[in-house]
């Protein structure tokens, strides 16, 4: 098979971890590759670390900071492949990633997008932990986007393996976007699709450390990005198809962005749970472990939340006064 695969890495403070990066993407077993990376105005010696493999053939092109979206759209159009491999410069690629997906798209419907089990892991791949979601299945467009929006499944850009042709009907990432960009370009890539192909073999490595996460926030900033995000999702599914199956879909999706956005910005939490009342209403609950569950049954989602954040907040240093 002599398809052109474009490997597109934007970086951005990367240092630690693309030299990783850089060897899952030369160690792929397709021989027919580019590797370009896009350095988004790193800080660190990024950029020092992709010269060491411009001799291996990786190319290398420099921004201003203008964020991953910005960078990938560079890439994009430095690229000639027939299909475009996006890898953040965190994460890694198994050998046979590329080829097991090419091997499934060749024998699937014209147009139809390849994706992949993904597992988390911190520093270590090998201890990457691949729990299967519901999408990991063939899957019409509108289907699987049903599943995602309820949030039976995510699948990280390095997941995918995007016929070209695909990437220019969707049109390129949006520069807006900050958070749940990915989730807006790919409902975009997905809806002109044939459908989703899933390769069981084609496995990727997501680096995501997850320590400290309830006590995590969020910029406003981040969640006016994740609303509009949101909208544009919401908007292109309906686009396609408005039907009972699609409406729900959406009312899932804001629901969860409202139980996600909640206690950090309540004004657009209840912005999104208005929205989700306007596409019919949604039956899904809060997320969150046994304690929580029982609070949000006595007292309500909103104070249960309120209470788990109050209950994980870092301690505050003591001051010692001399």
């Amino acid at each position: 098979m002599n398809d052109l695969v474009s490997i597109l890495i934007p970086c951005y403070n990367a240092a630690p971890w693309l030299a990783a990066t850089l060897e899952s993407a030369l160690a792929q077993t397709h021989p027919h590759t580019e590797i370009i990376v896009v350095d988004d105005g790193s800080t660190d010696h990024s950029v020092a670390v992709a010269r060491r493999y411009e001799p291996r053939g990786v190319r290398i092109a420099t921004q201003l900071n203008a964020g991953a979206s910005a960078a990938r759209n560079h890439a994009l159009r430095l690229s000639h492949g027939d299909y475009i491999q996006f890898l953040d410069a965190d994460d890694l690629l198994s050998p046979d990633k590329i080829a097991a997906q090419l091997t499934a798209l060749a024998a699937s419907p014209p147009r139809s997008v390849a994706a992949g089990p993904w597992g988390r892991f911190a520093t270590d791949p090998a201890a990457a932990v691949f729990v299967p979601e519901e999408n990991w299945r063939d899957a019409a467009p509108v289907d699987w986007l049903d599943l995602n929006f309820a949030g039976h499944g995510m699948m990280p850009p390095a997941a995918w393996l995007v016929p070209r042709t695909l990437a220019e009907a969707a049109g390129p990432w949006d520069e807006r976007l900050t958070l749940n960009d990915d989730g807006e370009y790919f409902c975009r890539v997905l809806l002109r699709s044939a459908g989703i192909r899933f390769c069981a073999n084609a496995r990727t490595f997501y680096r995501s450390n997850l320590s400290g996460s309830l006590s995590r926030r969020r910029s406003e900033a981040a969640w006016q990005s994740a609303w509009l995000s949101h909208e544009l999702c919401a908007r292109h599914l309906l686009t396609h198809e408005d039907s009972a199956l699609t409406q729900r879909a959406c009312a899932d999706l804001f629901q969860r962005l409202a139980y996600e956005m909640f206690p950090d910005c309540p004004e657009l939490a209840a912005a999104a749970e208005a929205r989700a009342r306007s596409h019919g209403g949604s039956p899904l609950r809060a997320a969150g472990g046994r304690s929580f569950q029982v609070a949000s049954h006595i007292i309500g989602w909103k104070h249960a939340r309120r209470l788990q954040r109050w209950l994980h907040a870092p301690t505050a240093p003591t001051v010692h006064e001399t």
